[in-house]
């Protein structure tokens, strides 16, 4: 796979559950969620990154997946994970997944940062999606984006 072809996406991790539902995850606990859950995917890399705000790097081809589509599978494997943590009749909390292309300056040339082009993604655990889209004013926020530099996942448990 040549760079060209080849597209970054950095997530962050916003646990916005207060109910003890599920335990927060450490930095590592939560690389480690996507580093296996993308472990059988031979084009997608997954890796811990040092970044304040970043955790996790995910490389894949923009070829053959969109970042719409990386999106729904990381949804898909926080799940799983929360699933396999609790008894069957805990309710888990919703997951959120919402990236946007970075189009912008870079704030910090350092390589583990958000550069121009990549996507920055804000992977949430939530007791509900519609009060935390409501709290961060997101429909204010990507009013004056084009379509394809965002996207949102919604998993509601």
């Amino acid at each position: 796979m040549n760079n060209l072809q080849e597209q970054r996406m950095l997530l962050s991790h916003n646990f916005n559950v207060s109910d003890n539902s599920v335990p927060e995850l450490s930095r590592e606990q939560f690389a480690n969620v996507f580093i296996e859950g993308f472990s059988d995917e031979k084009n997608i890399k997954c890796r811990l990154v040092d970044n304040p705000h970043w955790i996790v790097e995910i490389l894949f081809p923009i070829n053959e997946v969109s970042p719409q589509q990386i999106g729904d599978r990381c949804a898909q494997i926080l799940a799983q994970k929360r699933r396999s943590q609790l008894s069957c009749e805990q309710r888990l909390p919703d997951i959120l997944v919402l990236g946007g292309m970075k189009t912008s300056l870079a704030v910090n040339p350092a390589p583990e940062s958000l550069q121009p082009g990549q996507w920055g993604v804000d992977v949430v655990e939530t007791p509900s999606i519609e009060e935390f889209l409501q709290a961060i004013a997101w429909e204010a926020t990507i009013a004056q984006k084009p379509a394809d530099s965002i996207f949102k996942v919604e998993l509601v448990q």
